[in-house]
């Protein structure tokens, strides 16, 4: 698999679209994204990867090499929290703040463990 289709397929889960809400948020045709996740692993135009990269959130760059990414590297092992993350999104500070005191106490047990 080329490093621009891994990390796409990659970054369209991340952000929890399926292939035709990302497109639609892109502004990209569904045929053309299919193409690049497709078996021939074709790369997008220059304006069509800004787009593409845009509504991911990440740069043309980490697309195509890999380099420049978020600030982890490894976003898989942050997938299993979408669902907690999704919620906590949604909820006022001053319900937010309490809750995030509470994680960090117990982040500081586990740490103090290690």
């Amino acid at each position: 698999m080329s490093v621009f289709k891994n990390r796409l397929q990659s970054e369209i889960e991340y952000i929890g679209l399926n292939r035709k809400e990302f497109a639609a948020k892109a502004n990209i045709k569904i045929r053309a994204l299919d193409a690049y996740l497709g078996p021939q692993q074709s790369m997008p135009p220059a304006d069509t990867a800004v787009k593409i990269a845009s509504a991911l959130g990440v740069s043309v760059e980490y697309l195509v090499t890999g380099k420049e990414y978020r600030q982890s590297t490894d976003i898989s092992k942050y997938l299993q929290y979408k669902d907690i993350l999704d919620d906590i999104a949604v909820l006022p500070a001053e319900t937010l703040n309490p809750i995030k005191k509470v994680i960090k106490a117990f982040a500081d047990i586990e740490r103090k463990k290690e």
